[in-house]
């Protein structure tokens, strides 16, 4: 095992530290390819279940925003309404955030859209007490949809006032 392999192993940003002075200096015949590889691949993974995640909270509640929010009582609504378009407004940020960050995230969108949406209707099913049979098969919502800050499923009549929807 090499001294950086060990090092990799017992002091993480002490290693990381090293490779950048290596890669800066261009003495790319002492890195710790297999450990170097492995963070590498491990980061484009974080950034992939991260996208994926905030997709999975977004469509949930898109979710139970189209399907769950015309059945509660209107005092209930009023407190919803809310809590779920903060939700939205957050994730949409944070997604938005992460593919500026990791612009190369956006190639891998539409998979990651129907991947994100099983575990959402899993999830919206779960927090509503609806049948997962409620929600359709496959996502409703077109990509450009989950980012219009705008865009508020299933807006009753009048409702919806200009950048502030209204449930």
């Amino acid at each position: 095992m090499t001294d950086l392999a060990t090092l990799y192993k017992i002091d993480y940003s002490a290693w990381a530290e090293r490779h950048v002075q290596l890669l800066r200096a261009g003495r790319y015949s002492e890195l710790d390819v297999e450990h170097l590889v492995e963070e590498l691949s491990d980061m484009g993974k974080s950034e992939q279940r991260e996208l994926e995640n905030r997709l999975t909270v977004l469509l949930a509640h898109l979710l139970k925003w189209e399907y769950q929010y015309r059945t509660l009582s209107e005092r209930w609504r009023e407190f919803k309404g809310d809590s779920w378009r903060a939700t939205l407004i957050e994730q949409r940020n944070r997604l938005d955030k992460l593919l500026k960050q990791a612009p190369g995230l956006k190639a891998r969108l539409p998979s990651t859209i129907g991947e994100a949406y099983t575990d959402a209707v899993g999830l919206a099913s779960d927090e509503s007490g609806l049948p997962s049979s409620t929600f359709p098969d496959r996502c409703p919502y077109s990509a450009e949809q989950l980012f219009d800050k705008t865009f508020y499923p299933a807006q009753p009549e009048g409702q919806a006032e200009a950048g502030h929807a209204e449930p």
